[in-house]
């Protein structure tokens, strides 16, 4: 037995890099144990069916009804979002640094391929989880990966294709660590943990032949597991060995007689100091908690990885931001306090409490019932304060401030403000009251989405083998075309930017400013000098139509001069048709009409 535990101390001890790795995730999940707890209890309150599951189970009151007000914000701020990150299938731009980078053909190239992408990958499903995250948590993270769906029918041995190109992950909050007093996201250490069982590790593997240290993490995962299966070691032994817990395995025993295996992957600068090595830009994957599986050099060709980090609510000195519900949780506490009140009040008035006087025999409290008493007897409802009933007002001013604070755009949610107005003051009224909505979604499209689109384009780059088909629509022959591409074709010098908020507000605000001036008197002053060909192609830029050729040089005068000769055509001929029919009626062809 002795020998045993001595054996087993020695397979747990970690190595010194994996033990310096683990110890810096137990001291920054340790000190971001306050912050998950609050996770958690607004987590409570979006899915909470009723009062039992969050903070107002400790109130005194029968009822226990929640309204949703958190969860119709939640709702209504990740509709609009997404509305405005895809105004339109032209959200995303390609911006070159150089002549050669910035042609035509290189654009639509690199355009078109990430469009492809966006659209078969899952993007906007991935997007519409990190809006969630970024609502939830007010911290978003993601990264990319390079996939291939192509599989072997197990039959004919024909491949059956499926997606090939870059995908985004979604990281949730909860598995990821970085050091929160870190100038920035991209200088932080990143700790990510993953949570697979063997199967998926098996799989992974397979999929990934050459990444050598895949298929040295399954070796030696199944070779230990093999050995506690095989009664090796027993429970005592683990006792005896170890004294601390795997989260969510319960003890280390009964994490490794469960099918799971954990990864923490460490990426960043890290110095070892065993070996006095600094480590830059690497990544290393410590399987376990105790063995390092992987250490290498971090494959993306950006500086400092490829993930990427958007914050709700900036802290200062604090990389963890707050969303924009955390502090609306009081006011969710509260209106359920209230509504709960009320909802008791209305239960004592109609079953009130009785006050009973004297010697009064036993009774049924109903309708017609008969209470038989002495003298001295009485019995006396107890009617309650109705004040509580007036608990909607103060209901109705909290869910008012909840939408205020929380950055809801009200006209953009189909909520008007009192009072007449011109189209133009509307116009106005919901792009100021929608600033702080604005300043967040372009937040997350310049903090996320475009840090992601570029380093899906990198690793496209890096990974590319052979040529791909993309759907692209000709702008000349009005139809879809499929064109091929190549790593040659996506490789440029430049940067792809998300521009569907940016310009669905810029475009807003510039029709905006348009109307108003033409309507005004300053507008029939510069009336003469403003080119009606230029305003036409500013029209066309603005509401993204250009592939439908709508705007063209005086082509309405053009259309309307083949209408009038195409017309005087037609007269003609329906005139001679006429005439042919009189004297077919008559019997002989009119004078001055051509014969045969």
């Amino acid at each position: 037995m002795a020998g045993n535990v001595a054996q087993l101390r020695d397979q747990l001890r970690p190595d010194n890099l994996a033990g310096q790795i683990y110890m810096m995730w137990n001291d920054f999940h340790n000190q971001r144990k306050p912050w998950v707890e609050e996770q958690k209890e607004l987590r409570n309150y979006l899915f909470a069916t009723d009062t039992s599951k969050t903070s107002n189970r400790t109130l005194p009151w029968r009822n226990s009804t929640t309204t949703p007000k958190l969860t119709q914000i939640r709702d209504n701020l990740h509709a609009n979002y997404m509305a405005a990150l895809f105004p339109n299938d032209q959200w995303m731009k390609w911006e070159g640094f150089s002549l050669d980078d910035a042609t035509k053909a290189k654009r639509e190239a690199i355009e078109s391929y990430m469009q492809n992408k966006t659209r078969l990958g899952g993007f906007r499903t991935a997007i519409s989880q990190l809006l969630y995250d970024y609502i939830d948590y007010g911290n978003a993270f993601a990264d990319v990966e390079w996939v291939n769906e192509t599989k072997e029918d197990q039959l004919t041995g024909e491949m059956i294709p499926g997606y090939v190109g870059p995908r985004v992950m979604r990281i949730s909050p909860l598995d990821i660590l970085i050091n929160p007093a870190a100038s920035a996201f991209k200088n932080s250490p990143k700790m990510t943990r993953k949570i697979m069982n063997l199967g998926e590790l098996k799989a992974l593997a397979e999929d990934f032949p050459n990444e050598g240290w895949v298929k040295e993490a399954l070796s030696k995962a199944m070779k230990f597991r093999h050995d506690i299966a095989n009664g090796q070691y027993s429970i005592e032994d683990f006792d005896k060995a170890a004294g601390y817990t795997i989260d969510g395995f319960g003890n280390l025993y009964e994490y490794y007689q469960s099918p799971y295996v954990e990864l923490i992957e460490f990426e960043g600068d890290l110095y070892d100091p065993n070996t006095d090595t600094l480590m830059r830009n690497h990544c290393i994957t410590i399987i376990d908690r105790s063995k390092v599986i992987r250490k290498e050099v971090n494959p993306s060709w950006f500086p400092k990885g490829s993930k990427a980090h958007v914050g709700w609510r900036l802290r200062p000195d604090n990389l963890y931001a707050m969303g924009p519900l955390h502090n609306l949780v009081g006011m969710q506490y509260r209106i359920d306090h209230l509504e709960n009140i009320k909802a008791d009040v209305f239960d004592l008035i109609a079953f009130p409490p009785l006050k009973i006087k004297g010697e009064i025999e036993e009774f049924d409290w109903a309708p017609g019932a008969e209470i038989h008493m002495d003298v001295e007897g009485d019995v006396t409802m107890l009617v309650p304060d109705t004040t509580a009933l007036a608990a909607d007002t103060q209901i109705a001013i909290l869910e008012q401030r909840m939408e205020d604070y929380a950055g809801a755009p009200k006209q953009a949610m189909g909520i008007r403000t009192p009072g007449e107005k011109t189209a133009y003051e509307v116009q106005s009224l919901e792009s100021a009251a929608g600033r702080i909505f604005q300043e967040k979604i372009q937040n997350f499209e310049v903090e996320m989405l475009e840090p992601i689109l570029n380093a899906m384009l990198e690793i496209s780059r890096r990974n590319m083998d052979a040529a791909d088909i993309v759907r692209v629509f000709d702008d000349e022959l009005g139809a879809q075309i499929f064109s091929t591409v190549t790593k040659e074709n996506i490789t440029a010098n430049g940067k792809l930017r998300p521009v569907g908020a940016r310009h669905f507000f810029s475009q807003q605000q510039l029709i905006q400013n348009l109307t108003g001036l033409f309507n005004s008197p300053v507008g029939q002053l510069i009336a003469p000098h403003v080119s009606s060909k230029q305003l036409a192609r500013l029209a066309e830029d603005l509401f993204g139509v250009e592939r439908y050729q709508l705007i063209s040089d005086n082509i309405a005068l053009i259309e309307q001069s083949e209408q009038q000769r195409l017309m005087a055509v037609l007269q003609e001929q329906a005139v001679g048709e006429d005439a042919a029919m009189m004297a077919a009626d008559q019997g002989g062809m009119p004078p001055g009409m051509p014969v045969g």
